[in-house]
């Protein structure tokens, strides 16, 4: 049988103090309710004693039901020269009504002389009085020994006693931090298996990750002892962040055979990696191991035909299995193998036996060389392939546009575009007006085109973003768009590539309208005869 690890999320708290990460309450709530879906064994709220949101969760949460995990409230050990049962923050910890308590106190001599500015002896009495304090009502205690890696190498025999004297006063989880980040992994597992020695109650690991050791620290303390690991979604943390549980939990659950969450929710996890970035409103990391996009993405040529035969070849675990996809990219490193693999995946039919392949490819490199990047424009790598392997006629055909921008002597601009389209024969002729050259060029193909394609209405521009390809050419130099557009849940990347950024974007939105009109031409014009059969009558 699999040994059971806890897993200690703190994404709420410790998480929320990265740079960047914002959460209101109500977010909170929402990623608790995931994680707990998810089946992390705590979560840990924040401190209810620092501001009025984390009140506020705390206060929220009372009325949830968590099937999986328990609500954490954090906080620290009493001030020096007070009792538990007058400090504030320790009261606050019993306000927020949650079963576990986690509370931090002092490991290492240069805080507690330094910092505190109290003796060593003090230290260890109101680490005691505040754990037994919390026992004594009811609650399960973590305690976190703050900075005790650096505290045991600054002087190991008084670690150890703020260890022994949170264990004598009952607490549940002893928990080692790395604060700093700076503990080198192999001094993590040599001091943790010379504490398991010493103490009996369970030990836990909490590391950052200013060295990037955090997830091999915590394997490592795993390894030497520990049963309960914290960390964060997505490493987010103080300073370089957390341990990051997205690698932690599949490191310890698929290739050492621990137990951290139930087995179906391994395939949750890109899933909540994705969830926790959407609503702490961060960008995701494409090259975060198991969770990101990039993850179990193949570029080379050689690495897509092996991989064709044989996913192990270039792949150490099935991508399925923490819910992510494998993706193949086209380039100018691709072969025929991207260009097969790549049109299979997207449903696009190649008579391998033609020698339209080759030529795929080579035009493919062509685009790359000029600019053109199809990695994150897969709609316009899709009407490049149909383009050239089937007949092909385009939805619309430009017959020209033209955008004026102009601007008075108070600052105040006005962009204004017209637009010719050919659609099916018949020539539409429209204009329209913009924040700027760009948005006005949308707006007039929008405008033309709804004649024909109403649904055209309800696409939305996602993402627009311009890459200067050779700097040194200044305001001449080529440009690259891509632009990434959606309608309800489905979205699609297209790229253009112009020593005038008009072009490009040019370009990007009329692959992006000719890929949509692609794919949904047939609903489109039901819709328009619905529509005109009810004008008719």
């Amino acid at each position: 049988m699999s040994k059971t690890i806890q897993i200690f999320d703190t994404t709420l708290r410790d998480g929320t103090q990265g740079e960047k990460v914002c959460l209101s309450a109500a977010d909170k709530v929402r990623i608790a309710e995931r994680l707990d879906q998810f089946g992390v064994s705590f979560i840990e709220g924040g401190w209810p004693g620092s501001n009025p949101k984390d009140l506020e969760f705390f206060q929220l949460v009372k009325n949830k039901t968590f099937n999986n995990a328990k609500i954490v409230a954090f906080g620290s050990t009493c001030r020096a020269g007070s009792k538990p049962e007058e400090d504030k923050n320790i009261q606050f910890l019993l306000e927020a009504e949650t079963d576990v308590v986690s509370i931090f106190g002092k490991s290492w001599l240069l805080h507690v002389t330094q910092a505190l500015k109290i003796s060593a002896e003090d230290n260890l009495a109101i680490i005691k009085d505040s754990v037994a304090y919390l026992k004594k009502n009811g609650k399960e205690v973590v305690y976190d020994a703050e900075h005790f890696f650096d505290g045991y190498k600054d002087d190991p025999e008084y670690a150890v006693k703020t260890l022994k004297e949170a264990e004598a006063a009952g607490a549940d989880v002893l928990v080692l931090c790395d604060t700093n980040g700076g503990t080198m992994t192999h001094e993590v597992s040599e001091i943790i298996s010379a504490v398991r020695k010493q103490v009996k109650g369970k030990l836990g690991i909490h590391a950052h990750n200013d060295s990037e050791l955090a997830v091999a620290n915590s394997l490592a303390a795993v390894a030497a002892g520990c049963e309960h690991v914290q960390g964060t979604i997505n490493g987010y943390g103080e300073r370089c962040g957390n341990a990051n549980l997205c690698s932690v939990i599949p490191n310890l659950q698929i290739k050492q055979n621990y137990s951290c969450v139930p087995e179906s929710s391994l395939e949750k996890l890109s899933s909540i990696s994705g969830f926790v970035s959407e609503v702490a409103n961060v960008a995701p990391d494409y090259k975060m191991p198991y969770t990101g996009r990039s993850a179990f993405a193949h570029k080379g040529g050689v690495h897509v035909s092996a991989i064709m035969k044989n996913e192990a070849t270039y792949e150490h675990i099935k991508p399925e299995a923490v819910g992510n996809k494998r993706r193949v990219l086209v380039s100018d490193l691709s072969g025929k193998s991207n260009v097969l693999y790549k049109s299979d995946e997207l449903g696009i039919e190649i008579d391998r036996e033609t020698n339209n392949v080759p030529q795929i490819v080579e035009r493919l490199k062509e685009l790359e060389n000029e600019g053109f990047q199809f990695e994150a424009a897969e709609a316009s790598f899709e009407l490049l392939v149909k383009k050239m392997s089937e007949p092909f006629t385009d939805l619309f055909d430009l017959e020209g546009f033209r955008v004026i921008m102009d601007r008075d002597s108070s600052g105040n601009s006005r962009s204004e575009a017209t637009i010719r389209v050919n659609v099916n024969g018949q020539l539409e002729h429209s204009a329209a007006e913009g924040n700027g050259p760009v948005h006005a060029l949308d707006k007039a193909l929008r405008k033309a085109l709804c004649k024909f394609y109403p649904d055209i209405a309800e696409i939305v521009l996602k993402d627009y973003k311009v890459r200067v390809l050779n700097e040194k050419d200044g305001t001449g130099a080529r440009v690259r768009v891509l632009i990434d557009s959606g309608k309800n849940r489905e979205s699609w990347g297209t790229v253009g590539v112009s020593k005038n950024i008009v072009d490009a974007s040019w370009q990007a939105l009329a692959d992006s309208m000719n890929y949509y009109l692609m794919h949904h031409k047939n609903q489109n014009s039901k819709e328009k005869e619905v529509r005109d059969e009810v004008q008719v009558h």
